[in-house]
């Protein structure tokens, strides 16, 4: 479970850095274009603020498995160990909940409104749309990571 676990974490990092050089590829070829040829691209303001979308679903989901995201100690870290383990498992299960409903929400919303092609680069805007599925998808994963980790953790045979 761990090799699996490491390798998500890897594909995660991997395509949030990719989404991130795409923003600013894009937007700085879009910059040179404009201003040092008079010719802006047309398609470059699309291109990245897809390409951020993709790139914060996968970053979220990212920052979470590491459990790296915004926090509040300064609540949590009033409580006694056992109820900061006891809400580890609920924000653990909370998030596959959610995540589970993000992902459906994503394909209701790339299903009903997908056909709808974007002005910039002429795709259908289905592929912009399902990133919240993308997102969510990788949220649920995340959080049955954390939980397999949770419980083999809590396992006498493991060893930190």
């Amino acid at each position: 479970m761990h090799r699996a676990e490491t390798a998500f974490r890897h594909l995660l990092a991997g395509l949030s850095g990719i989404s991130i050089l795409v923003v600013f590829g894009v937007v700085f070829a879009g910059s040179v274009s404009r201003y040092a040829f008079s010719a802006p691209l047309q398609w470059s303001e699309e291109v990245a603020k897809y390409a951020m979308i993709y790139g914060c679903m996968f970053g979220i989901a990212y920052a979470y498995l590491q459990d790296r995201q915004i926090n509040f100690t300064l609540v949590t870290d009033l409580l006694s160990r056992q109820m900061r383990a006891r809400l580890t498992v609920i924000v653990d299960v909370s998030t596959l909940v959610l995540g589970g409903i993000l992902a459906y929400a994503g394909l209701i919303f790339a299903g009903k409104r997908g056909g709808i092609m974007a002005s910039g680069l002429g795709i259908p805007m289905y592929w912009a749309q399902i990133a919240m599925t993308v997102g969510g998808v990788c949220l649920v994963l995340a959080a049955l990571f954390r939980l397999a980790r949770l419980m083999n953790k809590n396992r006498p045979e493991y060893e930190a």
